[in-house]
């Protein structure tokens, strides 16, 4: 993964069939990104549905939650519809995996993000990560802790 204090790099990805969202748009704001396996995988599910319930803890920080897989975008739009999801999942479609590789959390073996969290600051500089186990939802509590700390240097 990248170093902890490097700055993210920048990326312009599809969150719906029609818009494309790029990382430098959310310049001071927290940025979390979810990177993830696959829309219809039952962690991965899990996981985006919990960050869904988390999203007001994340919006007291002054953050925006972001999940990236390598599906498409108009996967991503059944999937954020069908549970309802609040947040942007962005399709690193094609070239397939290429904002996961430029992160350092692609998958050549199995052709898909791994499941690997980062937190940057207002400033798009990373201050914490996590590369979770395959088949393990990370759950929330680093993503909070890391925000809280951000508060704290503040």
């Amino acid at each position: 993964m990248l170093p902890i204090g490097s700055a993210a790099p920048e990326f312009a990805l599809h969150s719906t069939p029609d818009q494309k969202l790029k990382l430098s748009e959310l310049k001071g704001k927290r940025v979390i990104l979810a990177f993830y396996p696959a829309d219809w995988s039952p962690v991965c599910g899990d996981q985006m549905a919990l960050y869904n319930e988390t999203l007001k803890f994340f919006t007291k920080h002054n953050a925006q939650i972001i999940g990236i897989s390598v599906d498409s975008k108009w996967c991503h739009l059944a999937f954020a519809e069908n549970h309802k999801f609040h947040f942007p999942l962005l399709a690193d479609f094609e070239p397939k995996g290429a904002v996961s590789k430029l992160y350092d959390v692609y998958d050549e073996t199995e052709g898909e993000a791994k499941r690997a969290l980062y937190v940057l600051d207002e400033n798009g500089i990373i201050r914490w990560s996590y590369l979770s186990p395959m088949g393990m939802n990370p759950g929330a509590d680093g993503i909070l802790d890391a925000l809280e700390e951000l508060d704290k240097s503040k």
